[in-house]
Parts: C-alpha cells; structure tokens; sequence
C-alpha cells in the first residue's frame, strides 16, 4: 500500500477497548462495509473501533488488466494461478495495522481481523501467521489462501483463535464448495470455527449481520 494507514474509522459505545479490522473486497474500497456498523448492535457494549483500510489500486488480470482497488490480482475464477506474492505483501500491511492498534492502546487479544471476499482471504491468510494472540477472525465469502503452506507457518498464539466464516449458496464468484473446502481445512487443523450458510450470492445479508453483531459481542464481552 503507497499509504498502509490509509483508512476509514468509526468508533461506538465508550473509549475504545477493542478493534476490528475490516478489508473490503475486490473493486470497492474502504467505506463498503462501515453502514454496517450501526446494524451490528454494539452500541452499548464496550468501547470498538473499527478500522476499514483501503487496498492499493493495481491491475487485476481478471478485470483485462485494468486498475481497481484489490488486496491482490487475481489471474483466473477458480484460483490454481494465486498471487502468492500480493497476498504476503497484503498480509504484511494488516500485521502492519495490528501492531498500529497495539500502539494506539488496544491489546491484541482485543483486535479481531475482518474481510470480505479478498479481504477475507487476507484477514485468513494473517490471521492465522499473526504472531500476537487476536480475539477472532472473520472471513465473508472467502477461502483460505496458501492453505499448504499453513502447517508449517501457523502461529502458536493463534492455534485456539475463534473464525467466524460465512457464505452464500448461490455465490457466483467464489463457489460455496471452494469455502467449504477451506473450512474443513481448518476444522481438520483444529481451528474451532462456526460456520454460517445462506440462500444468497457473493453478498452479505441482515441474517448474517445480526450473527456477526451476536460473534462479536462475545469476542469483546
């Protein structure tokens, strides 16, 4: 990122206690996801500031080359030619906003990591390498990228982290079969990891707001 601090923030309830980190996915930018905040019910409990980065603009080989805001390229649908590269790069700006958190006051026990499609993969992808403990992770119609490599990169603090993966039946971009691959992967790595489904596509929807406004809660609780 020419900016790794170039974000949109909101606070509720008090002084903030607790961060989420929140990547938005391919092609939008770092507003995406703050009207959902208000929806998710935190108002009264302690103090969480949400931090909504934006990706850097890059060509994208699927969008013909042309630029747009992505966490990574993505070269083909089904992801056998994954931007290794662009996802550790990426991961290494949120590792980057974890430790501004820590600065700013809020433990890592306290930052849960957030994303949406791409970003999702990355909150994923760092998440579960992050070398300080985190309060969760949540992934929205996303995959696990790099999964061969986690065995051997997985971060002791993280092995008992709460994942929070959610996603749609109907999704036309990453197929539902893709995000079951990778939660079972994680199951079987022993991730304890709650799983959501919904009638949709590649989109969030009040049900699966209400579940990450309940998830959430109990993370900062």
């Amino acid at each position: 990122m020419a900016d790794e601090f170039d974000t949109v923030e909101l606070e509720v309830g008090g002084t903030p206690g607790a961060a989420v980190i929140w990547l938005h996915g391919l092609g939008a930018d770092a507003n995406d996801f703050v009207p959902i905040v208000p929806m998710l019910g935190l108002d009264a409990g302690p103090g969480v500031r949400f931090v909504f980065p934006n990706a850097p603009v890059r060509p994208v080989t699927i969008n013909g080359g042309m630029p747009m805001r992505a966490w990574f390229d993505i070269r083909d649908f089904g992801g056998r030619n994954i931007d290794e590269a662009g996802i550790r790069a990426a991961g290494g700006s949120l590792d980057a906003l974890v430790e501004r958190e820590i600065a700013r006051g809020i433990d890592s026990s306290r930052i849960v990591l957030a994303g949406f499609s791409q970003g999702g993969a990355i909150a994923l992808h760092a998440g579960l390498r992050q070398p300080r403990p985190l309060a969760g992770i949540l992934a929205l119609s996303t995959f696990l990228p790099l999964a061969d490599s986690l065995a051997d990169e997985a971060s002791a603090a993280n092995r008992a982290v709460p994942i929070f993966m959610a996603h749609g039946h109907h999704d036309e971009m990453i197929a539902a079969e893709r995000a079951m691959r990778s939660r079972d992967a994680l199951l079987a790595a022993g991730y304890p990891l709650a799983w959501h489904d919904y009638p949709m596509g590649h989109e969030v929807c009040v049900e699966e707001i209400t579940a990450i406004g309940a998830w959430l809660a109990e993370r900062f609780a």
